[in-house]
């Protein structure tokens, strides 16, 4: 067998390059340490990241986090020498030049797991390696003879899978009123013997009750609007009454979160209401969209030939981890997050249904459909974890009816305002027009994947019922009107083919027209204009487009009703897959259907009247001058309406929470961005402040001599303060082109000071693995944009300063520009403002031991904003030397008065105040 030690280990940063063979370690330029991984197999940690550092993209070798995805699956681990050393028991490297020997005793310590008795995902192994192998990943000769050969030949994985089994529906929960003494005791028991008083937090709890009380009047739930500071304790705060009614009532609550973040948090919070796993597991389910899971169809198909080269390792990675994890979450669930990054683009989305292809109980996989398990777990748990979207989706249009969500509580609910926009928009695209086309056709010419059309999905009832058959195939051939392959490069070239493509053609020119008027043309970035006063030729298309669509709407419709009737008379193969295969088809096709229909009103607009109700827009979406899209939008001007109608009216009790609920305004601005507003009777109210010593632990500096424009001095500042706070910095952006440019100014000198430094959209990793390793490393700094503004929880130690490179103003798009007309002008940009400083501030301090320094980088901060802050925190407008002193000052005071830095990190603890 090979010896791991003996193979030579590669580690690039910005702070150099070290490369370890024959027992030495040195450091060596970016041309030899490219030649020894091109000629000898190199032992690297994420090579997507290494050969970024090493300005060779394509860089290949043994990347150890792929062994561990193989060893591991389904375990966490932060990607780095750090994470990697504390995961397997090594010793932690004490400079990047021990990295390379760090590599090699990982590797060989993963290897050795193999042949133990102990090892716990051995299962399939041997034959995974044995596949592996043949595939030529790079591992496998060094897998492959440590795993002994079974006894018995392995299952194949969707024989391992556990199926789920089918219950009957659920009775409507009991009606009953908690008692709050019960409610309170429920918290004590939740928090602990030893917990600490928190006033704050049993009054939250307390007034909570009021959302779990029976209904009293049709269309108004009982709602109530509670915003708790950071640090009051709110999850365990709406969790003990949920959970004391969950129990009583016999019925189901959904939480529902903005992040992903918060998802896994309350996860893991579950624990604390079911000790026992297991019964956690089947008392609180997490949901998701069905994008997020892994689909075992599409995975059967890459496993069997589907994929190729490096797309087919991921696959089998993935099947590795199938069998192993909780839900089979793609996206955020216990998939590791960057596991897809270190195949680039190869495969990984389509593992799941993102085109709404899914042919329900035809799939020969459908009994252990992670989809489907997680669906019915639902119907039968205490506590649904869901995000805003998929609670608003299954509310207004979900197939499963007996679950609309009934008793909701939105954390996070400041941004119930966002996703209901996300929600209930509708947009014509060329990229949305050619998935429809896809849904209808199925595969055209050459193309591979298990995508199949309608009359694919639908052949028994296409032979069993002559009309349905009939409305399939007309359905075909007027979907041959929507944009095809390559139908952006017809449009670029002047040639567009049918109708739509011909809309978007003339779409596309009048944006360009009126863009210049305004001097965006050559900005390299996203170009859009009102729909308003349109030309000959844009009416023109638009009503032959529209006609386009009627025609294929119209035998769509036929298909829909024909399919209900086959559902009512129940022929002799129709038994309960079929059904419910006919069924998931039937809500599929009414997606389309109302899908068509928004695009026909929208495309009505085009030449007719204006709706006050909404905005309409044009869009030439670009990247870097890069054309990607063109399309025709529609967004509610008040996108609360149609949530206040589809989820909040036919609600129980709601629940809507925030540390800044008010966003940056009064309780009126609450009720209007919450929906209560457009409830007959309003929503109930309750506020508690942050128990925080802000004016002791936390300051705001404005800093006034930044030149608003100049990179070389924004970079300089970035890096002046990163080095003052010794890392722990969190850089936020409003433009990628100014983060990029930053980074690319300071990177190698913070490195060189051993701090590391990582940003969104210019590292190759996922976001979430970006924040876990900022948060693993005290010295490490993040850039980032928007995401990381809120919903980003780390402890103290390793987040002590946020810097803002200027006002968060927002981008003046048409959307805005309406919302701002209808909202009060400048009002409601400070509203808007106020509340982005709030959500920034907030990842500060996040405990009460906490402190940091929260700097913006603009002399035009207006003072009538500083209202965002917390009440009593010093802000001061200061020079940038002055701020540098004060960050310096502020951050050696937080290090425990001269405690070394890791013993400051392992004494802190990890758990946010705010959640127990």
């Amino acid at each position: 067998m090979i010896d791991a030690t003996a193979l030579p280990a590669l580690h690039a940063s910005h702070g150099g390059i070290w490369l370890r063979e024959g027992g030495n370690t040195q450091a060596v330029a970016k041309g030899a340490a490219i030649a020894c991984a091109a000629e000898t197999p190199t032992l690297l940690l994420n090579a997507p990241l290494a050969g970024q550092r090493l300005g060779y993209p394509e860089l290949n070798g043994l990347d150890l986090l792929e062994l561990w995805a193989f060893v591991h699956p389904a375990r966490f681990l932060v990607p780095t020498p750090k994470g990697l050393a504390e995961s397997l028991g090594l010793e932690r490297p004490g400079s990047e030049a021990d990295i390379p020997q760090l590599l090699q005793a990982a590797t060989a310590a993963l290897l050795d797991i193999l042949g133990s008795p102990t090892w716990a995902e051995r299962e399939g192994g041997w034959t995974s390696a044995q596949t592996l192998l043949r595939l030529r990943w790079p591992w496998a000769p060094l897998v492959t003879p440590r795993i002994n050969r079974p006894a018995e030949a392995e299952r194949w994985l969707f024989s391992r899978l556990p199926e789920w089994e089918e219950t009957p529906p659920r009775p409507a929960p009991r009606t009953i009123s908690l008692d709050e003494d019960a409610v309170l005791a429920r918290l004590a028991h939740l928090t602990g013997s030893a917990a600490e008083a928190r006033p704050g937090q049993r009054a939250y709890a307390a007034a909570a009750v009021e959302s779990f009380r029976p209904r009293q009047h049709r269309d108004q739930p009982n709602m109530l609007l509670a915003e708790a500071g950071t640090g009051i304790g709110k999850t365990l705060g709406y969790l003990a009454p949920a959970s004391l009614w969950a129990s009583e009532a016999q019925g189901t609550v959904w939480i529902s979160t903005y992040t992903k973040a918060l998802q896994r948090q309350l996860d893991r919070e579950s624990l604390r209401l079911f000790p026992d796993p297991a019964t956690a597991a089947r008392r609180v389910v997490v949901r998701k969209g069905r994008e997020n899971y892994l689909c075992l169809l599409n995975l059967e198909d890459a496993l069997q030939g589907g994929f190729s080269g490096r797309a087919a390792i991921l696959a089998q990675l993935v099947a590795r981890w199938a069998a192993f994890s909780k839900d089979g979450d793609m996206v955020g669930g216990d998939l590791p997050g960057w596991l897809p990054t270190l195949f680039r683009r190869n495969g990984s989305t389509a593992l799941t249904d993102r085109r709404g292809e899914c042919i329900y109980a035809g799939c020969p996989h459908y009994r252990k459909c992670f989809i489907e398990r997680s669906a019915r777990a639902s119907a039968d748990a205490d506590i649904v974890i869901a995000n805003h979207a998929l609670v608003m989706i299954n509310a207004a249009r979900g197939r499963e009816t007996g679950q609309r969500p009934q008793r909701i509580i939105f954390d996070e609910g400041h941004h119930l305002f966002d996703a209901a926009d996300s929600t209930f928009s509708v947009a014509l695209s060329g990229q949305e027009a050619i998935e429809l086309r896809r849904w209808v056709m199925g595969p055209e010419g050459n193309s591979r994947g298990r995508r199949r059309g309608l009359a694919a999905r639908l052949s028994d009832l296409a032979s069993y019922d002559a009309e349905g058959g009939e409305a399939i195939r007309a359905a075909a051939d007027a979907a041959r009107a929507l944009p095809a392959d390559e139908w952006l490069k017809r449009i670029v070239a002047g040639e567009p083919f049918g109708p739509l493509e011909q809309l978007l053609a003339a779409v596309r020119g009048t944006v360009y027209a009126r863009a210049a008027d305004v001097g965006e043309a050559d900005a390299g970035y996203g170009l859009e204009t009102e729909v308003a006063e349109p030309d000959g030729p844009l009416v023109e298309a638009a009503q032959e487009a529209a006609l386009a669509l009627d025609a294929l709407l119209r035998p769509l419709n036929r298909l829909g009703k024909r399919m209900e009737a086959v559902i009512e008379d129940a022929p002799d193969w129709l038994d309960g897959a079929a059904r419910a295969r006919i069924e998931g088809a039937i809500a599929s096709l009414g997606w389309r259907r109302d899908l068509i229909a928004a695009w026909l009103a929208l495309l009505a607009r085009i030449g007719g009247p204006a709706d006050a109700d909404f905005v309409d827009w044009m869009t030439v979406d670009r990247i870097e001058g890069r054309e990607y899209d063109i399309g025709i939008h529609r967004h509610w001007l008040d996108p609360t309406r149609p949530l206040a109608e589809a989820v909040l009216k036919p609600a129980q009790g709601v629940l809507v929470t925030s540390a800044t609920l008010k966003g940056g305004g009064d309780w009126d601005n609450a009720e209007s961005r919450s929906g209560a507003s457009h409830l007959p009777r309003g929503a109930e109210r309750f506020e508690a402040a942050s128990p925080f010593d802000y004016p002791g632990r936390a300051e705001v500096l404005i800093v006034t001599d930044i030149k608003r424009g100049d990179i070389a001095a924004l970079s300089g500042a970035y890096g002046r303060l990163i080095e003052a706070a010794g890392g722990g910095t969190l850089g936020l952006f409003t433009a990628i082109r100014r983060l990029r440019a930053v980074h690319a100014r300071i990177a190698d000198r913070l490195a060189r000071a051993g701090l590391p430094l990582y940003a969104q959209h210019v590292d190759p990793m996922d976001t979430g693995t970006l924040i876990d390793i900022f948060r693993d490393d005290p010295r490490a700094s993040l850039l980032g944009t928007d995401a990381l503004r809120d919903g980003v929880d780390v402890p103290g130690h390793s987040l002590r300063l946020v810097v803002m490179e200027g006002v968060p103003w927002s981008k003046p798009t048409v959307l805005h520009a309406a919302r701002r007309l209808a909202g009060g002008g400048a009002a409601y940009d400070d509203r808007l403002i106020r509340a982005r400083l709030a959500q920034a501030f907030g990842r500060l301090i996040r405990r009460a031991e906490d402190r940091g320094s929260f700097v913006i980088l603009s002399a035009a901060m207006p003072s009538r904003l500083l209202s965002a802050f917390p009440p009593g925190t010093p802000i001061r407008r200061v020079t940038l030397d002055e701020a540098i002193i004060a960050v310096s000052a502020h951050s050696r005071a937080g290090h425990g008065h001269g405690m070394p830095l890791g013993q400051q990190e392992d004494e802190s603890g990890t758990h946010d105040l705010e959640q127990r």
